[in-house]
C-alpha cells in the first residue's frame, strides 16, 4: 500500500506538469530551465550521494553488465519483429526505440532511492551507467538508419554528449571516493542528499509538460503495442535473465525496477532530432509514464515476494 500510495504521488506530479503547461505557467522556456535544473544538478548529486560511500566490488558486477546488455538488446528485437509492418517509417523507428529505451535517469534512480537502500540505489547508478552506453548508441543507429538521417554525425555528436553527461560523470566521481575510501563532510552530503531529492519530481513535471497531443493523428494500436513492451514485455525479459544468472537480492531488485521504468523523455528529442514521428514520440512517454504506475507498484510488490 505505501508504494501505491508514493507512485500514485508521482502520477500526480505527471499530470500537474501538463496542467501546468497548458495553463501557459510551463511554458518551453521554463519547463526547459527545469529540465536543466535536473539534468545539471538534482540527478548527478542524486548519483554521487548514492555510490561515494559504497565499495565498487559490491555493486559492480559483470552479471550486472550481461543483465543490462541483454534486456535491451532482446527487447528491441522483440520490438522489432512486432512493430514490423507499421507504418509510416517515422513511426516505425519510434516505436521500436520506445520499446526498450528506459527513462533509467530521471526516474529509475530518483524512484529505487525513494523505494530502497543505499545499496540497491548505488547498484541502480551503475545500471544507468550501463544503460545509458548501450541504449543511446542503439537508439541513434536504429532512428538514423530507418529514417535516412545523417547517420555519422548524428551518431558522433551524441556519443560526444555522452563523454560529458553530467550524471554519468558524477556516477565515476562517486565509484572513485568508494574505490579510493574518500569521505565527504557530513555537511556536503546532507546538502547533496536535499538537492537529490529534487531530481524525481523535478522529472515529473518536465514530463508532463512536454505532452502534445493531436487527437485526430492518435494511433491507439501502435501506442499500446509500445506500452505493453516498454511496461510488460521488458522487465519480463530483466526478470529471466536475473534469474537465469541467480544474481543477489540487492542487483535483482535494482535490476528489475530500472528495466521496468517507462519510456524516457530523451526518446522525444532524438526522435525530433533524427526524423522520427516526434508527437507520436511524446504520447509514448506521456502513457508510458502514466502505465508505469500500476506497473512498477506491481514489480516491486513482485520483487519483495522474490527476494
Amino acid at each position: 500500500m505505501e508504494v501505491l500510495v508514493r507512485l500514485s504521488g508521482l502520477l500526480v506530479l505527471l499530470l500537474a506538469g501538463t496542467g501546468l503547461r497548458y495553463a501557459g505557467v510551463l511554458d518551453a522556456d521554463r519547463t526547459a530551465l527545469l529540465n536543466q535544473i535536473a539534468y545539471y544538478g538534482a540527478l548527478p548529486a542524486l548519483v554521487f550521494v548514492a555510490t561515494y560511500d559504497q565499495a565498487v566490488a559490491d555493486v559492480v558486477s559483470w552479471e550486472l553488465f550481461v543483465v543490462v546488455v541483454a534486456t535491451i538488446l532482446g527487447t528491441a528485437l522483440v520490438a522489432s519483429a512486432v512493430h514490423r509492418n507499421r507504418s509510416p517509417g517515422a513511426r516505425r523507428s519510434v516505436a521500436v526505440v520506445q520499446s526498450y529505451h528506459s527513462n533509467l535517469g530521471y526516474l529509475g534512480v530518483p524512484l529505487v532511492a525513494a523505494t530502497f537502500g543505499a545499496e540497491v540505489t548505488a547498484i541502480a547508478s551503475v545500471i544507468l551507467g550501463i544503460g545509458a552506453l548501450v541504449q543511446v548508441p542503439l537508439t541513434v543507429i536504429l532512428l538514423v538508419s530507418m529514417n535516412g538521417a545523417d547517420a555519422e554525425g548524428a551518431l558522433g555528436r551524441h556519443l560526444r554528449s555522452l563523454a560529458g553527461n553530467p550524471v554519468l560523470l558524477a556516477l565515476v566521481a562517486g565509484m572513485a571516493f568508494g574505490w579510493f575510501e574518500v569521505g565527504v563532510p557530513a555537511a556536503a552530503a546532507t546538502g547533496l542528499d536535499a538537492v537529490g531529492s529534487l531530481a524525481l519530481p523535478l522529472a515529473l513535471l518536465c514530463v508532463g509538460a512536454t505532452l502534445q497531443i493531436d487527437a485526430a493523428t492518435v494511433d491507439r494500436g501502435a501506442t499500446a503495442s509500445v506500452t505493453a513492451l516498454k511496461v510488460a514485455c521488458m522487465p519480463a525479459v530483466a526478470w529471466a535473465v536475473l534469474a537465469l544468472l541467480d544474481v543477489d537480492a540487492a542487483t535483482f531488485t535494482a535490476g528489475i525496477v530500472m528495466l521496468g521504468t517507462p519510456t524516457a523523455v530523451s526518446t522525444y528529442v532524438f526522435a525530433t532530432e533524427l526524423g522520427g514521428d516526434a508527437e507520436f514520440a511524446s504520447l509514448n512517454v506521456f502513457v508510458t509514464t502514466v502505465a508505469s504506475v500500476a506497473s512498477l507498484t506491481l514489480l516491486i510488490e513482485l520483487v519483495s515476494v522474490a527476494v
